[in-house]
């Protein structure tokens, strides 16, 4: 009888090392400490409590690790778990195996913690069941170590416990790249979180390692091993989270159509060979039931379509195979060799999660507050009703005011993974129902003038227009600007210097008075007092009035800005003091929302803006709701741009990420404010089930991450030293630290993000994709030549400290960096003092901050709103500035003026190409991925699309909702 070991007699210990000072970096055994920590103390899996999970994550001797395995060991009574990831040591007299720890150096065995003295101190412990989990790495290891591993394994067996090893010869087998686990832990976790249908309840370590076995198999993957002490039979860590009930049908073969299936575990050394060719897709059906096709890895596609270069199994060709749901077989699988039988089964995917580097005492005294957060993330049922919406019933739509009998439609086909980043989804005019957002954080203000996060701009469209808004179209069409308030677009004269609108008739306030020019220029104006109206995009000033003259309609006469003329109440006009072809994108920020005087409430004005659009302020709860009900003085006819489709609109602020996330998921909410911020577990368990993954999207954000280099920071002054640091960075692995492409973006060759006008994705001027995002270490060494420093040199890098995955691509590049001798010293700054360090160039010069791990966002996606405040060298500022690397080259700087001076979109842009190439040629900065994000599409909204006007986030203003 498979039963669950009692969490409150048992313990686990789980052991990884990602980061070395010797060794190739390894960021996915981070992620998988988290994963595992979350999971098996979620109830649904195991349900261990937090204080019984112990995580030693980068341990720097052998003592640490031994003193807490001794600890659990000597309090479990029930089961004890032991995992260990990370490199592994052999000693080659012996073939004994040795686990790495951060100093560990190879083919020096002495340098890691002996596996004999680990097994030693599990079983001189109380624990009447033991279970080894080994996922280890012997990458260059052994030379030619191939028919060793078995060896090695039968070695590694204790006495009364049992093992499940993975021990892959080669880092790419062990942790493939761009996948955030290891590859055998990756299964594991994507096993335990979809279940088996039709398997077994609790799920036995049969059924688990045969589904492993195949799914690693049916990939082309390292196959894993078990040895059994005689003691485990039986034992399961963890429910079967898979519907049960009948299946109709004939069963789906465990592997991919066309392939050759995979093997099963080896049988006994009695098992005759095949008595002629295979007669069917499966001759000898392996243990445990195989319902279907392994799942595909994390952010992968389907299986290969070639055969596995394992055999195929033995046995009479005849052997029917085993229905999928049918529970276990009539008759036995084939024997399996003594020493193969029931293992420890894996625990159930959690997400990726923070950076390595901290010790046991740190991470088990956060292990409870950590679990607490994650277990709503990781699918447990805590107050709102987790994975409701998994009952099969969908929300019903609205019944046409118009059906008749006539036939219905074919139904359109259910949204799949990522389709919003390429068409509209659940298209629909259906008016009514409640639209429901949750937000991290409420607004840095409501006010059109004073708000700054990206977020609140797309939001504030509900309740405010401009006289030119972004097109409600997908992608980057979105990007294009319209007419809002205005009945056309400018009436561009005088050399570019002069914009001209005509209000479009029927335009109100929410009180139904005529939204007047005068109401525009005088919203406008609100943005020159900054000692009432503080914190909003300054580009307007800038282009208007670049002196500062005007003190803003608090101070100023009747009159107001000079630079803005309304003859009369529906024309208006601007005279800018140059040039600039990105005017109206300014203008379409909510900073150019008219304001009527009337309504004006200064610094208490975001707390009750008055409405032009189709919604107005209903109860608001500073920091903890918000509501918007339907502006009634708001006519369709007169706005061209927002639906308007939900009769109300609600937002809960909540902090805290996993309830915030399991809220989304659970169909509490519809969506996030901030598209991006769901939580990595929540992301994790929405990725391993397909009905949930059907459900996320994966857009473009038009940012970037890369390093700055300063030029004030020796020996940064020499370009040759910055090449050094271009060519010797290994992008490859910093993409999978950062939690692989899909969830971190993929590999950049310059600093322009497609969606940016000007932006060539085949602009490599460093061989990036040539040399596969890996490092160039024959081209750093010469750089480093060429700079005077051929034994390389000493730099610090500062990245901030609240953001673990930068900090694991942080110490993925000192791996990479220390190959061609550039040694680097981490420098963790806090958030709430990282930005204010960084953009003070003479702390960054004093502090000799050498390479700096920076994102970026642009205000509006142009190359003026993306690149001007990194790359020109007049927007260097003593303070709060972005010109981190003090980039400061005139030719650059000109190139900024003839662009930005251009009306023509398309020229622009190919001056921003230009401009893009010779921010390359000086190695300023060193671009590492043009960022992606996961976004949460509820399935309850309808019109579903992502827009390059909002980062890559869903346009809001076009959504509406069914039931």
């Amino acid at each position: 009888m498979t039963v669950l070991p009692e969490p409150a007699a048992s313990r686990a210990v789980l052991i990884g090392t990602s980061r070395y000072d010797h060794l190739e970096p390894l960021p996915a055994v981070a992620n998988n400490l988290r994963a595992l920590a979350a999971a098996l103390c979620a109830p649904h899996a195991w349900g261990l409590a937090p204080e019984h999970c112990t995580v030693i994550e980068n341990p720097g001797s052998a003592v640490e690790v031994l003193d807490a395995v001794r600890a659990a060991a000597e309090e479990a009574t029930d089961a004890l778990l032991v995992y260990v990831a990370g490199h592994g040591l052999v000693e080659q007299r012996r073939g004994e195996l040795f686990l790495s720890l951060t100093g560990s150096v190879r083919q020096r065995s002495y340098t890691g913690l002996a596996y004999a003295t680990l097994r030693d101190v599990v079983l001189d412990g109380r624990a009447r069941r033991r279970v080894m989990l080994l996922d280890c790495c012997l990458s260059r290891e052994v030379p030619g170590f191939v028919d060793g591993v078995e060896a090695l394994i039968d070695r590694s067996a204790i006495e009364g416990a049992c093992l499940l090893a993975a021990v892959p010869d080669n880092s790419f087998a062990f942790a493939p790249p761009g996948e955030p686990h290891t590859a055998f832990t990756g299964e594991l976790l994507r096993l335990l979180n979809d279940g088996v249908p039709g398997g077994p309840e609790p799920l036995d370590l049969e059924t688990v390692y045969a589904r492993v076995y195949a799914a690693l198999g049916a990939r082309g993957r390292p196959l894993p091993h078990k040895r059994d002490g005689g003691t485990a039979g039986g034992l399961a860590l963890a429910h079967n989270v898979a519907p049960a009930g009948p299946v109709f049908g004939p069963p789906a073969p465990p592997y991919a159509p066309g392939q050759a299936p995979p093997p099963p575990p080896p049988g006994p050394p009695s098992t005759p060979p095949p008595s002629g060719p295979l007669s069917g897709p499966l001759s000898t059906p392996p243990p445990g039931p195989l319902s279907g096709p392994p799942p595909p890895g994390p952010l992968s596609g389907p299986p290969p379509s070639g055969p596995p270069s394992t055999p195929p199994p033995s046995g009479p060709p005849s052997t029917p195979p085993p229905g999928p749901l049918s529970g276990p077989p009539a008759t036995p699988p084939p024997g399996w060799p003594p020493a193969f039988a029931p293992g420890p089964a894996p625990l159930p995917a959690a997400a990726p999660g923070g950076g390595p580097g901290r010790r046991r005492v740190l991470v088990r005294s956060a292990v409870a507050a950590a679990v607490a957060a994650g277990l709503l993330a990781a699918g447990i049922p805590l107050v709102n009703g987790w994975m409701g919406d998994d009952s099969g019933k969908e929300p019903a739509a609205h019944k046409s005011p118009t059906a008749t009998s006539s036939p219905k439609p074919a139904p359109a086909p259910a949204p799949e993974y990522n389709d919003a980043a390429h068409g509209v989804v659940n298209p629909s005019r259906a008016k009514g129902g409640t639209l429901k957002f949750v937000g991290r954080l409420d607004a840095d203000s409501w006010d059109p003038q004073r708000g700054y996060y990206g977020y609140v701009w797309n939001f504030s469209r509900y309740f405010t227009r401009q006289l030119v808004t972004y097109a409600p179209k997908q992608g980057h069409d979105g990007a294009e600007l319209v007419p809002d308030l205005a009945a056309g677009k400018a009436e561009v004269s005088d050399d570019g210097k002069t914009y001209t609108y005509t209000l479009r008739d029927g335009i109100t306030w929410e009180d139904g008075s005529a939204i007047t020019s005068e109401d525009v220029k005088y919203g406008i104006e609100r943005a020159w007092a900054p000692d009432v109206i503080s914190g909003g995009p300054a580009y307007l000033q800038q282009v208007l009035d670049p002196k500062g003259t005007y003190k803003g309609p608090y101070k100023d006469d009747e009159l107001g800005l000079k630079s803005i003329k309304t003859p009369d109440s529906k024309t208006i006009t601007f005279h800018l003091a140059k040039p600039n072809g990105d005017f109206e994108h300014m203008l379409a920020m909510p900073a150019g929302s008219p304001v009527p005087r009337a309504k004006d409430t200064k610094d208490d004005y975001g707390k009750r803006p008055f409405s032009s659009g189709p919604y107005k302020f209903g109860a608001y709860r500073p920091g903890t709701s918000l509501e918007l009900v339907r502006n009634t003085a708001w006519k369709q006819k007169s706005d061209p741009i927002r639906t308007a489709l939900p009769d109300r609109i609600t937002v809960d602020f909540v902090g805290n990420d996993s309830a915030r996330s399991s809220g989304l998921l659970s169909g509490r909410y519809d969506v996030d404010l901030e598209p991006t911020t769901l939580s990595k577990d929540a992301v994790a368990k929405a990725l391993h089930t397909d009905k949930l993954k059907s459900r996320l999207d994966n857009p473009y954000t038009l940012g970037i991450r890369y390093l700055a280099l300063p030029r004030t920071v020796k020996p940064f002054d020499n370009i040759h030293c910055r090449k050094a640091v271009v060519h010797a960075a290994d992008r490859r692995s910093v993409q999978t630290a950062f939690g692989g492409p899909a969830a971190s973006g993929e590999i950049a060759t310059n600093m322009l993000p497609p969606g940016i006008a000007g932006a060539d994705p085949t602009d490599d001027p460093y061989d990036v994709v040539k040399n596969g995002g890996k490092a160039d270490i024959a081209q750093a060494k010469k750089e480093l030549e060429a700079c005077g420093k051929p034994n390389g040199f000493r730099t610090t890098l500062v990245v901030s400290g609240s953001r673990p995955d930068e900090l694991s691509g942080a110490e993925s590049l000192q791996s990479s960096l220390a190959s061609v001798g550039i040694k680097v010293d981490i420098k963790q700054i806090g958030f709430a003092d990282y930005y204010r360090t960084v953009g003070t160039p003479s702390v960054v010069k004093k502090k000799g901050y050498g390479i700096i791990v920076q994102r970026w966002l642009g205000d509006f996606p142009t190359g003026q709103g993306f690149l001007q405040p990194l790359a020109d060298g007049r927007f260097i500022t003593p303070s709060g500035n972005f010109n981190v690397a003090d980039l400061d080259d005139e030719s650059i700087n000109g190139l900024f003026d003839k662009a930005i001076a251009e009306q023509d979109p398309r020229k622009s842009g190919e001056v921003y190409a230009q401009i893009n190439r010779r921010i390359s040629d000086a190695a300023a900065y060193v671009p590492l991925v043009f960022m992606k994000s996961y976004s949460w599409r509820g399935p309850r909204l309808t019109n579903v699309y992502t827009s390059d006007a909002y980062s890559g986030g869903y346009d809001f203003a076009s959504l509406g909702v069914t039931g």
